[in-house]
């Protein structure tokens, strides 16, 4: 590769606070530096988008000028960032030469940290997830996570699965108030994690700028980028794992709120709970479902090993679709998605089986619309991919701030 990619490793953290003016428009005004970088990054998202395409299929799609998109992807080509993939012949003139992201133009490393398990995953520039890992600890504490996450990027290193020359952050999703919302066998002391300074901890591992966002929001961010919200642009997209989360995504820009606290479904009152006070997330989340099967004594340590089949989970389906519907009717009221996703750490089969009966359920409400409800593309990882994704957002995908001077 002719071109590099510069890596700061000052250790930045950008948060959530930071994130939200770089995802939402504002009305600060921009400069010719900051639109032709900005300029850049919609070439590239073009190119990643498609596949593979042309020059003169950039400019049609841009917008942009046929010298402009020439001299823009010259640069992307300089910073190894997209690769010839060939001629197109068949057609009247000069084969058109093709171009694709390179995959190994740039990549970066996601971490998802939770009250039952936590993850990390490398992905490239094509958001192929390079290198993997997982351990289901519950209520792991700091120390035990940095003990694991040294193994771990050990681990990546010796594979040779990433160019470490081309890494270039760091993004960490964890659930808001991880150490403080109860929840079955939560330990004494666990709340030290409200205190913590999770990108000094990460730091300490990979000295590289950290990006730390809400689970739900990177899972969100993660199905807007690289699943359906290529071609859903708009939806609600709702996590379920340890706890229970929410994503709103407009227009292809994740929405965070005025206190960046959007899409909390999970802390809604569930009056069809028939307990005063019980909220959406005490039935619909995976501590929920297992502390019921810990109660019929038939717990269960592997996910994978859920199935309809059992009647613990057959009758937690049907509570969880109960307790859905009353709020997805309000979503759908309030910000009329495309679509609602549904994903996170349930087996997909489950999620299937919550599809099933959330769908008749809402078709009975009589609201101006209901968006259908669906699996989310992405994986169980959800929001280690989308904390993976939040660098690529900093340094070379659109953003509608990147036009922005102000948070830069």
């Amino acid at each position: 590769m002719s071109g590099t990619i510069r890596n700061n490793i000052s250790g930045d953290t950008i948060g959530a606070d930071d994130r939200g003016t770089r995802l939402v428009a504002s009305l600060s005004g921009t400069n010719l530096e900051r639109a032709a970088d900005y300029n850049q990054r919609i070439v590239l998202q073009a190119i990643r988008v498609a596949g593979e395409t042309t020059r003169a299929e950039l400019a049609t799609i841009t917008g942009l000028t046929a010298p402009t998109i020439a001299n823009i992807t010259k640069r992307l080509l300089d910073l190894g960032l997209i690769a010839e993939a060939g001629r197109r012949f068949g057609l009247r003139g000069q084969p058109a030469l093709r171009l694709r992201v390179n995959p190994d133009g740039a990549f970066a490393i996601g971490i998802n940290i939770d009250r039952d398990h936590h993850t990390i995953v490398s992905l490239d520039l094509a958001g192929n997830v390079r290198t993997r890992a997982t351990s289901n600890d519950r209520f792991a504490m700091p120390e035990q996570v940095l003990a694991w996450l040294r193994t771990e990027v050990a681990a990546i290193r010796a594979s040779g699965a990433i160019d470490e020359k081309r890494l270039i952050g760091v993004g960490v999703a964890l659930p808001d108030e991880l150490g403080s919302v109860a929840l079955p066998h939560r330990p004494a002391g666990y709340e030290v994690w409200n205190h913590l300074d999770v990108a000094g901890l990460v730091r300490e591992v990979l000295p590289l700028p950290v990006h730390i966002d809400n689970d739900a929001a990177a899972a969100a961010i993660g199905e807007a980028q690289f699943g359906s919200g290529l071609t859903q642009p708009s939806f609600f997209y709702v996590l379920i794992s340890a706890g229970l989360g929410g994503g709103l995504v407009m227009d292809g820009s994740y929405v965070r709120g005025a206190t960046a606290r959007s899409g909390e479904i999970g802390f809604l009152p569930d009056p069809t709970a028939g307990t005063p006070g019980a909220t959406v997330q005490d039935t619909v989340s995976l501590s929920a479902l297992l502390a019921r099967l810990e109660q019929a004594g038939t717990p269960v340590d592997d996910l994978d090993a859920l199935s309809e089949d059992m009647p613990v989970v057959r009758l937690w389906l049907d509570d969880a679709a109960r307790s859905l519907t009353g709020p997805l009717i309000a979503v759908n009221c309030l910000v009329n998605p495309a679509a609602v996703l549904i994903g996170g750490r349930l087996p997909e089969p489950l999620i299937d089986a919550l599809v099933a009966r959330l769908t008749p359920a809402l078709a009975k409400a009589r609201v101006p619309s209901i968006a259908p409800v669906l699996r989310a593309a992405a994986s169980s990882d959800a929001p280690a991919v989308g904390a993976a994704i939040l660098p690529f957002l900093d340094r070379v995908l659109p953003t509608e701030s990147a036009l922005m001077q102000a948070g830069r």
